[in-house]
């Protein structure tokens, strides 16, 4: 069933849910119809479990981005310059903005779908655990602030992301380097004096 959820997977990357055919799917990997809708239950399930997939991939990239940052730095400065680099490439390019609107897109869908949503919210909250635990190491370290919980330094920066989303989406979005001052500077302002 693996294959059938990367088909999805590969498809919903590129073209609206309601293109995706099931038929075309199991044409393409092989597997039998009628299992297909025995594992998954129904179109939208296969569906959901390849958006899962997807959004699971996608979020946990840029929390493997930020580990690295924490794993490879040994001194404030190292922390610095790494997050420098890190923000730089989270505000740049086709490919991000396609990520966040891939990531927003799911979402969107999970408000109207019980059982996506549930699958999402899992991965989510994995995620917001992991990037807390972060910043709490962060704290500890003495780089960040101790005067904001961890969990909300995490769902603050995830909440920028959001927000980057929807200006997307406007008819005068902000340009890339714009966006990479502003998440510099909130940034800054979470640094420990």
């Amino acid at each position: 069933m693996n294959s059938v959820i990367d088909a999805v997977a590969q498809r919903l990357m590129v073209m609206d849910e309601g293109q995706i055919r099931i038929p075309e799917i199991c044409d393409a990997t092989g597997v039998n119809y009628g299992s297909v809708y025995h594992h998954f239950g129904s179109r939208e399930g296969v569906i959901d479990a390849a958006m899962e997939r997807i959004f699971s991939e996608l979020i946990h990239s840029d929390v493997d981005g930020i580990s690295r940052v924490m794993t490879g730095s040994k001194t404030r400065t190292d922390f610095l310059a790494s997050m420098e680099r890190f923000f730089e490439s989270q505000a740049q390019g086709e490919e991000r903005q396609a990520r966040r609107q891939m990531r927003i897109r799911i979402v969107a869908a999970a408000l109207v779908r019980p059982q996506l949503r549930q699958r999402i919210s899992v991965v989510q909250s994995e995620v917001t655990t992991v990037l807390a635990g972060l910043c709490a190491e962060a704290q500890v370290r003495g780089w960040l602030r101790n005067d904001v919980p961890a969990h909300t330094l995490a769902v603050f920066g995830l909440s920028a992301i959001i927000g980057r989303t929807l200006d997307d989406v406007s008819a005068t979005p902000i340009s890339d380097d714009d966006w990479y001052i502003a998440l510099r500077m909130m940034f800054t302002s979470f640094l420990a004096a």
